[in-house]
């Protein structure tokens, strides 16, 4: 029987998006949970039957797991971060400060 090969390609663009959504508010912990997930789920299923599977495609899903649970917890920090802010400043003081900030950049 041939033995299949776990392909960690979708678990790494769903994490490096997630990084990249980082930017909303850490809205990329969706993305880098689902990243998280697959990865997971394909590295218990490769255990059940180590046999059936690559194991250097292992070590790779392996190493795209930890990928996105880096990215996980960054992305959850940061919405703890926004979270906070929002809850002590007040998102009228937010909307200020981002509304000067554009409106220097239109001046330049």
């Amino acid at each position: 029987m041939e033995t299949q090969k776990l392909n960690p390609t979708i678990v790494y663009v769903l994490a490096i998006l997630g990084l990249l959504c980082c930017c909303f508010g850490g809205l990329g912990f969706i993305l880098a949970g689902i990243a998280f997930y697959i990865a997971f789920s394909k590295l218990n299923a490769a255990k059940a039957n180590p046999e059936n599977y690559d194991q250097a495609s292992v070590k790779s899903m392996n190493t795209a797991k930890t990928v996105a649970l880096v990215i996980l917890i960054i992305n959850i920090l940061y919405l703890a971060k926004t979270i906070y802010t929002i809850s002590t400043v007040g998102w009228d003081v937010i909307m200020e400060q981002s509304q000067r900030v554009l409106e220097q950049w239109q001046n330049k």
